[in-house]
């Protein structure tokens, strides 16, 4: 079994390095001045700070979440019993780098740390990204909401993950995260389950060497072992590399009937892609959540040759609109009204605003009481058998929601098509 790591491995202890600089920056205090660490808001303005990627590749599904979250806002007027609600949208993204900066998010979490009226936050949207942002917050004591991201060891200390995770995320010892979409964790049983279910016996692991990408790969070797699926082979790769040649020549020989690529789209994942279908003629090729993007899916904008389509396969969150319960029927409804048609994660951005709004309720008694951060995020960790539009479900003592479901697609002409609901 080869087990190399390649340079794929310096870029993930890069990313590890740079994520634990930015949490002891919070930790020595890097939040800023403006910080209330009572917790209590004075007044009758809350704000509720959002982070997201508005330029670059990941943009139409930053603005359907944020689109969703302002229908959540919308349906209570922006209010809760005295209080205001400000919804305040930072962009974590440029132009230039077409997604995601860690930069930026540590500028966004210190923006929402410094405000004395911040009650909530919800980001982050990308893999690997809330690392960044959860310190700076936990340190400030804000509520956080992620709609999208999974990564495991934010909440977990997943198998084979990183040191010190989760607990190195959280100063304060105290958990201040919580998400609306599964962890990875449910995204690795949900890959083993379908390529099983696909006939696949041998699968080499690809991943991009990110915390995200290691960290599921990692998990997704452990699942495999255990459900009996052999693992031909894994090797995170360099995504900056100018050739996948000898990435290539070391997956041929392995005699995979399938691929899985733990990684991101902007990880040169479709160059990735097309190397291991070259080398594995026969081989079926899935890819996590993180590859579910134009950028990765649409040969026109720079990802897979449209001849891979009958042979890719990939897992995300979001589900065909007809498997969600009535409340999310009707959440569609009103988003086509407002904005046409809809992007999956539009419901994670509604579900994650809903899930903070009846925190604030709750914890204010209606907004009759004064606000206080800590009450609100006792709230939402209190959450038990919601009825939401994605399903009913509690949010564990780790912040993990119990929903478990993930959908399986398949790619056709540049697209994703529903194929079926899988649940652990």
């Amino acid at each position: 079994m080869s087990t190399g790591k390649s340079e794929g491995g310096a870029h993930a202890r890069a990313l590890a390095i740079a994520i634990a600089a930015v949490a002891l920056l919070a930790a020595l205090g890097g939040c800023g001045g403006g910080s209330n660490s009572s917790g209590r808001i004075s007044g009758h303005r809350l704000t509720i700070y959002a982070s997201l990627p508005e330029q670059g590749q990941w943009s139409a599904e930053a603005l359907a979440v944020q689109r969703g979250a302002e229908l959540a806002l919308d349906q209570v007027h922006a209010k809760v019993g005295k209080y205001r609600i400000s919804y305040v949208v930072l962009d974590d993204s440029t132009a230039k780098a077409g997604t995601w900066v860690p930069g930026l998010i540590a500028t966004n979490a210190q923006q929402a740390a410094s405000d004395k009226t911040t009650i909530g936050y919800i980001g982050e949207f990308n893999p690997d990204a809330s690392a960044i942002s959860i310190p700076f917050l936990n340190r400030a004591g804000i509520p956080q909401i992620s709609p999208a991201d999974g990564a495991a060891g934010l909440t977990s200390a997943p198998v084979g993950g990183f040191p010190g995770e989760p607990e190195k995320y959280y100063p304060t010892g105290a958990r201040t995260f919580a998400r609306v979409v599964p962890s990875d964790s449910m995204e690795a049983a949900a890959q083993v389950g379908l390529q099983l279910s696909l006939g696949c016996t041998r699968t080499y692991v690809l991943n991009d060497g990110s915390v995200y990408g290691e960290d599921l790969a990692a998990i997704f070797q452990h699942d495999a072992g255990k459900a009996g699926l052999a693992i031909a082979g894994i090797q995170s790769y360099d995504p900056t590399a100018a050739s996948y040649a000898s990435l290539a020549s070391s997956v041929a020989p392995s005699g995979a009937d399938c691929v899985f690529l733990s990684a991101i789209a902007e990880s040169n994942a479709a160059a990735v892609t097309a190397a291991a279908a070259g080398a594995l003629p026969q081989a079926r090729i899935f890819g996590s959540d993180g590859v579910a993007d134009r950028a990765y899916l649409d040969a026109a904008a720079g990802g897979i040759p449209l001849s891979l389509d009958r042979r890719v396969y990939v897992t995300m969150a979001p589900l065909q609109e007809s498997a969600y319960p009535p409340a999310g029927q009707a959440f569609f409804a009103e988003y086509k009204r407002h904005y046409g048609s809809v992007q999956p994660y539009a419901i994670y951005g509604y579900a994650a605003m809903s899930l903070m709004l009846r925190a604030i309720d709750r914890a204010t008694d209606h907004g009759r009481r004064v606000a206080e951060r800590g009450k609100v995020l006792a709230a939402i960790f209190a959450t038990r058998d919601r009825h939401s539009v994605l399903g009913t479900y509690s949010i564990e003592r780790n912040g993990n929601t119990t929903l478990h479901q993930y959908g399986a697609y398949r790619v056709v002409g540049g697209r994703l098509v529903f194929l079926r609901t899988l649940a652990r």
